[in-house]
This record gives C-alpha cells, structure tokens and sequence, in this order.
C-alpha cells in the first residue's frame, strides 16, 4: 500500500488559520476529488471538522486522542498506525493522508508519495505544513495553472520518495 500526503501549501508552508482554509482554487478541489475517490482519507479530528462531513466516494478515518468521538460513516483511530493497518488489512492501494498540521508533521516520515499544490500565497496563518528535505523526493509531474478572479497561481507537483 502507497501512503501518500496530499496538501494545499503557501510559498511559506501556510495551510490554514483558525481551522480554515486560506484561499479557494476550484481547480485544486477538483484534482483532489480526482486523485483521492475510491480511496481511504486519513485526517485529524480538526480537519474533519473544518469540512463537518465525510467526503462522497471515499472512506474517512479521523485521528483524535478523544476515545469516546465517533462521526457518522467515519471511522475513529487513536493512532497513525492504527490508521494505516486498517487500511492495509482493508485492501486499500493508497491512503491518503489529508491533514491538519500535526497529523503531516506525525506522519511526512512514512509518506512514499506526495500530492503538493503549491499556491502563490504569502499571508498570515497559523497552521504549516513541514518543510520537505527535497533530496529525499523527486518530482514526477509539475503542472502550473494561472490564477484567476479572486484565486491565486499555483503548482502543482507530485513527489515520490527517494528510495
């Protein structure tokens, strides 16, 4: 099984601010509805939150410490291994691991594979992805999109570790 980060990142790292996202790329949401249908989500109790549902086609496991939370038609985990050896015993081919800050600075170490939207945004925000020691991945694909209306460019890249 791939396990696999995919995230929304500012030219700082910056993913979000007061459990909110800080800018909408329609484009962007339809490349992960794309690449993540079909498969297992893996995010923290905050992420999952922050959306307020499961997402359709996918299943959706949240991370949390609180042993009594339980969402409707998500599965509750207490660990990132737990996550993973369910969805290794469940047949999944690739996890995908969907945030928030913690749950990637946890789990980038046992990441084979990257989805990084690279957005042309540099304001303020309180959550941050890690920073990627670049000689450990190689990008596989680049596709950069101009920004539109009230959306900023980005770039997007697909990473795959060094073995």
């Amino acid at each position: 099984m791939i396990i696999s980060f995919i995230v929304a990142a500012g030219t700082e790292g910056q993913i979000g601010k007061d459990n909110r996202m800080l800018w909408h790329i329609k484009e962007d949401f339809i490349h992960f509805k794309k690449t993540t249908t079909g498969h297992t989500l893996l995010m923290g109790r905050k992420t999952f939150e922050s959306i307020g549902r499961p997402l359709p086609g996918r299943k959706t496991y949240i991370l949390t410490r609180d042993q009594s939370y339980q969402k409707d038609g998500c599965t509750t985990i207490h660990s990132l291994e737990q996550g993973i050896q369910l969805a290794r015993e469940s047949g999944e081919s690739e996890l995908f691991i969907a945030g928030g800050a913690d749950v990637y600075h946890q789990s980038i170490g046992l990441c084979d594979k990257g989805y990084l939207s690279e957005v042309d945004f540099n304001g303020d925000a309180d959550a941050f992805f890690p920073k990627l020691d670049h000689t450990h991945w190689d990008v596989t694909k680049t596709e950069t999109f101009a920004g539109k209306e009230k959306s900023p460019a980005w770039t997007l890249k697909v990473l795959k570790k060094k073995i």
